[in-house]
């Protein structure tokens, strides 16, 4: 079976590692996903299962790069890892009030250069810096441009301030809680991770891997919540081909046709069978299912 789960990742799980039992449960070995999550963090995690892992390039590039997470800051304590799963580097820094924090989110907002985390999956001289870190090494990671588009306070519940903020790809949610408690000349650690969007995908279409293995254990039928493999490709024009011309298409073949230069969805009659460009009246094949 090939196609989309758009999963809500629980806090304490590998997105890879999600990402492999959704697809054992489909009795598939090839999967994908977009957008990885810190094992703290929840939330959207797009699946693509068998052949539509060759949609992930054309997901990514069509749709929003924008996320949206809803994060919590603990004020006063700052970790290693900047959020609560790390050891602790300082502590006893004060606590903000709610008119100090609402105050310095306005200067977070645009373009920006961010500092990733030591512990992240950023590779530094061609190794991935957590692992670096875990093995007691120094490592200077470089900052990279970002973009915040929204961001603004929530609420507090106990001794954790909520956040929501709508950023570009390549943000980290940790070191923003980070930089938000510098601002205030303070420490701070994320509590909480939660993405809501993700390229076009939202959590209240998400199922959990709990109530997805729940459904396989009882009998019941998970193909319901497989999205199609041409799932996300919406605003790519569609260009139907014959039952010879598609056989042709999907071994490689060039394909005259009628329609204009571009990217195109290729149909047989119902059938996704992939994504192709079309150059001078022919159409070449870039993805074939």
């Amino acid at each position: 079976m090939d196609g989309w789960i758009i999963l809500d990742k629980a806090s304490g799980m590998f997105s890879r590692t999600a990402g492999g039992r959704v697809a054992r449960m489909f009795k598939n070995k090839k999967f994908g996903h977009i957008g990885t999550l810190d094992p703290m963090a929840s939330g959207v995690l797009p699946i693509a299962i068998g052949a539509a892992t060759k949609m992930i390039p054309f997901v990514e590039d069509l749709n929003s790069k924008t996320k949206e997470y809803l994060f919590e800051i603990k004020f006063g304590v700052e970790t290693d890892t900047l959020d609560v799963t790390g050891t602790t580097t300082h502590d006893g820094g004060r606590v903000p009030d709610e008119d100090e924090i609402r105050a310095v989110l306005p200067s977070f907002i645009g373009e920006q250069m961010q500092t990733p985390p030591t512990y992240s999956a950023v590779h530094v001289g061609g190794v991935r810096a957590y692992m670096a870190a875990r093995k007691g090494q120094n490592i200077d990671i470089p900052p990279r441009q970002i973009h915040i588009y929204e961001l603004e306070y929530t609420g507090k519940t106990n001794d954790s301030f909520g956040f929501r903020v709508v950023c570009s790809r390549g943000t980290y949610v940790r070191s923003l809680a980070h930089d938000i408690a510098q601002r205030l000349d303070t420490y701070g650690v994320a509590t909480m991770i939660r993405r809501t969007k993700s390229v076009g995908f939202d959590i209240k279409n998400a199922v959990t891997l709990d109530f997805l293995e729940n459904l396989v254990n009882n009998g019941g039928d998970i193909k319901q919540y497989l999205m199609p493999t041409d799932s996300g490709l919406g605003d790519i024009p569609v260009l139907d081909l014959d039952d010879r011309t598609a056989g042709l298409y999907v071994h490689g073949g060039f394909i005259q046709v009628a329609h204009d230069d571009g990217l195109y969805r290729v149909y047989s009659g119902d059938r996704f069978i992939g994504v192709g460009t079309v150059q001078d009246k022919t159409l070449r094949p870039k993805r074939t299912i």
